[in-house]
């Protein structure tokens, strides 16, 4: 039987808090042990696919590498049972210098109080 308590609203602004505070630690309290993250790019149809706390872990890490300002402004979230959305505005600059600014998704599989599966999505301007 399940005790965990829900995820909630509350649970995804302290999520996207974590990500805006840079916060590896933090961030990766929110997910499962055996948890998936699918990114907004990469060879696959899901983009480049992590799974597990250690490689989800490294994966989230290289974002704040990737673009050492980046922030996820403007958050709004919904939880309908074990499924959930986050909408943002993505803001940062690459380490080579170029600046993205571009709203995107996060879609949710929850399990057992905490983030099983994060499915990433954002525009791509030209």
């Amino acid at each position: 039987m399940n005790t965990s308590p829900p995820v909630t609203i509350q649970t995804l602004q302290a999520f996207s808090d974590a990500w805006n505070a840079h916060d590896i630690d933090a961030l990766m309290s929110f997910m499962a042990p055996n948890c998936i993250f699918e990114t907004v790019s990469g060879p696959d149809v899901h983009g480049n696919r992590f799974e597990g706390h250690a490689a989800v872990r490294e994966a989230f890490a290289a974002a704040w590498k990737n673009f050492p300002d980046a922030q996820w402004l403007n958050g709004k979230h919904f939880v309908a049972g074990d499924r959930g959305v986050s909408e943002w505005l993505f803001v940062g600059t690459s380490v080579d210098g170029k600046r993205v600014e571009a709203k995107g998704v996060d879609v949710f599989t929850f399990a057992n109080g905490k983030i099983l599966v994060k499915n990433a999505f954002r525009k791509m301007r030209t």
